[in-house]
């Protein structure tokens, strides 16, 4: 058990990508709290864990709520050495339809959210002399492609903070990571299919295969496989890996 003793906040816990990497967390032997917007999951997660895991309502975009988060995190586990932040949202539309609204909203969770969740918990971690800081991003993160230029550009912006604020942890026992899946087999990957299919008129076959097509081993990834790569960068002996960008999605985007 890698990790026993940890304490660790995953947002957007309660399914997908964040509910595979609390299992995952929780495997090795850490404490884990499971922030969703809907709390009721959170906890069913959070009992079925175990080991004191916890559960909370957040919406990572509001200030306000991160703050609550954090002192919740502080009350229930006594500090945080993990953070993971994985809350994210992907509303697809070509980008002459692309709303403003859904713009600033796709920002708000996906690059301020993880900004406030940094914020929020960087300055212990860098108290303590150890931390380890995931931001689960994407290889949209590094290309482009139709339809997502609202969640593109917000996951350039992820792996600009991860980089940024890696620089100033880097001597303190503290790592940044970004995590940069391909199209992951995940309820979300499932709404975007749907948004595509309703605002271009293509089929949600022709969706998948354009997703699955993207990868040269014509596959979507596991959301097991991102929680692996998780906690092998929170693994104390990663200490060397520190504002990476690390993609996992086999093989198609080699940057």
């Amino acid at each position: 058990m890698r990790l026993d003793g940890r304490r660790a906040v995953v947002t957007g816990g309660s399914r997908g990508i964040g509910e595979a990497v609390a299992r995952a967390l929780a495997a090795e032997g850490c404490r884990a709290l499971v922030c969703a917007r809907g709390l009721d999951a959170a906890r069913e997660l959070a009992e079925e864990l175990g080991g004191g895991a916890e559960a909370v309502a957040c919406d990572v975009s509001s200030a306000e709520s991160v703050e609550r988060l954090a002192v919740a995190a502080r009350d229930a586990m006594g500090g945080v050495d993990i953070l993971v932040n994985n809350a994210g949202i992907a509303p697809s539309a070509p980008l002459e339809k692309q709303t403003l609204e859904d713009w600033e909203r796709v920002f708000g969770v996906n690059v301020t959210g993880t900004f406030l969740c940094m914020r929020a918990f960087l300055p212990a971690m860098r108290e303590a002399g150890w931390g380890r800081i995931v931001n689960v991003a994407s290889i949209a993160g590094k290309v482009g492609a139709p339809y997502i230029a609202a969640y593109s550009a917000s996951k350039h912006a992820v792996l600009g903070l991860t980089r940024s604020a890696a620089t100033e942890v880097a001597t303190e026992g503290v790592t940044v990571n970004a995590v940069c899946p391909g199209y992951v087999d995940t309820p979300m990957t499932t709404a975007s299919v749907e948004n595509i299919t309703a605002k271009t008129g293509i089929s949600p076959d022709q969706a998948y295969a354009f997703m699955r097509d993207a990868s040269p081993q014509k596959r979507l990834i596991d959301p097991e496989e991102i929680a692996y790569l998780t906690v092998c960068l929170c693994d104390p002996r990663a200490r060397g890996v520190n504002g990476q960008a690390i993609v996992l999605d086999g093989g198609g985007v080699q940057t």
